[in-house]
């Protein structure tokens, strides 16, 4: 199912020059054909549990045991620990609240399950202040727009789930189905689908590490990019590495708001190497608020085509063809709230207003970019790659890069970006380059491959 969205650099002979596409080949996933799974009664939608659907559980149960003596004889713990079984029963009783009784399930050839969930049984209608409402009618795009920047790219796009032709019906959202093994993989069940605490733009102290370039000093109303897509090698299950837009208000301290959108490869949140579509926000520096995706009520989703969360497909390859997607976040003049455009036109959802402090009026910093943890789990610097996993210098068809960038001001319009930051926290290990032409506007390649000689 081609869907506008995705874009497509294609030209020849020109070699490492941003305004030129290269395109040799794209080599084909052996991809399983998905299969369709209907929930006809609504309301008794639930888990069932027979004798086969009991063994994975089974399993999880003794994951959950804890460690046994050499006496074979098992420890309970206690002092405030959970036995397993509690610690799953816990478990179930969070997915009861994030997962929602669908009307279509389709299955991923990836091993998702999207489910097609009446629009407003989503997550965000859980939110008091959003209880008995509906989602709202599209917003005025900002003047400036324009579908596609350039005339040398064609632009389609698809997610692995939608390769049957299967869709959700009219009136519902697609929502990845969130399972035991996913909680299990976080390192608690309140911390699940959300970023760590104390992340911060320095940082030597999170295990953080980042190249972006970022604008400040100004009211800002929203960004718009286009982020090339690679899938970056993780090394370690509770490190990712991501590239994204954050629009940022307040500081680096407990009232940080952020709206972030792009794509990212989390194994821990998904349990695979993908390139995931995925958004975040939060009032207070990722401490108690906000939360990836639609793992919480928050953000309000109006589009039946997109999956948050879902694997995007294809990707870019060295030297060979490459892929960008287009993303832009912006403020609506008339009821306040930020929107996310996904693609080409694709309208995703809106972050309601009030859901935030300092976001309710602007933003006063845009930041474009790359970040990766750094979990040192071996003692020494990670191999986990940024980008395309080459630094910069390399450039076109081998570096990552975004393109067109961009930010909306007061009155709705898109404008080029001016008195522009660049900040590489470890720039052996990962760097930016910024540029401007008549084509790709303001533009940077960044990444590199983490550990190497220069970075130990």
């Amino acid at each position: 199912m081609d869907m506008k969205g995705y874009s497509v650099s294609s030209t020849t002979n020109h070699r490492n020059k941003p305004f030129f596409a290269a395109s040799i080949h794209t080599t084909k996933q052996q991809l399983t054909r998905p299969q369709k799974i209907h929930s006809f009664k609504l309301a008794s939608f639930s888990y069932s549990y027979s004798i086969p659907m009991l063994l994975p559980s089974l399993v999880l149960l003794l994951l959950l045991v804890p460690s046994v003596h050499s006496n074979s004889t098992y420890h309970i713990a206690t002092n405030n620990s959970f036995t397993p079984f509690l610690r799953l029963k816990r478990i179930r009783q969070h997915l009861s609240k994030i997962n929602r009784p669908p009307l279509k399930t389709i299955q991923s050839p990836d091993g998702d399950l999207i489910d097609c969930v009446l629009s407003h049984q989503q997550p965000a209608f859980d939110h008091p202040n959003l209880k008995g409402q509906k989602p709202l009618e599209p917003p005025e795009r900002p003047k400036g727009y324009e579908e596609n920047n350039d005339n040398v790219t064609e632009s389609f796009f698809h997610q692995l789930w939608t390769h049957s032709g299967e869709s959700c019906p009219h009136g519902t959202i697609p929502i990845r189905r969130t399972t035991e093994q996913d909680i299990l993989r976080s390192s608690s069940i309140r911390r699940f689908g959300r970023k760590p605490r104390g992340v911060r733009r320095d940082s030597t102290a999170s295990g953080h590490e980042h190249a972006v370039v970022f604008v400040n000093g100004e009211q800002y109303y929203g960004a718009k990019a286009s982020i090339n897509v690679w899938a970056p090698i993780v090394t370690d299950q509770y490190e990712f590495s991501l590239s994204q837009i954050w629009v940022i208000g307040g500081s680096f301290d407990n009232n940080l708001n952020t709206i972030e959108a792009g794509w990212q490869v989390s194994p821990e949140l998904y349990g695979d190497n993908y390139p995931r579509f995925f958004t975040y926000w939060t009032t207070d520096a990722y401490q108690t608020t906000g939360c990836y995706n639609l793992l919480c009520s928050g953000f309000v989703q109006t589009n039946n085509r997109i999956a948050i969360g879902a694997a995007i497909n294809p990707r870019s390859a060295y030297n060979g063809r490459q892929f960008d997607i287009g993303i832009m976040v912006w403020k609506d003049p008339k009821h306040g709230h930020w929107w996310l455009e996904f693609g080409s036109g694709l309208l995703v959802g809106y972050w309601p207003a009030f859901l935030f402090s300092h976001l309710r009026s602007h933003a006063n910093m845009v930041q474009f970019g790359g970040e990766i943890v750094n979990s040192r789990s071996r003692g020494y610097h990670t191999g986990t790659q940024m980008g395309s996993g080459h630094f910069a210098e390399e450039g076109f068809r081998k570096a990552a890069y975004f393109r067109n960038l961009q930010v909306v001001d007061w009155d709705n319009n898109l404008l080029p970006l001016s008195n522009i930051h660049k900040l590489a926290d470890h720039s052996n290990c990962y760097d930016i380059r910024e540029g401007t032409n008549h084509v790709w506007g303001t533009y940077f390649y960044y990444g590199g491959p983490g550990r190497n000689v220069r970075c130990p």
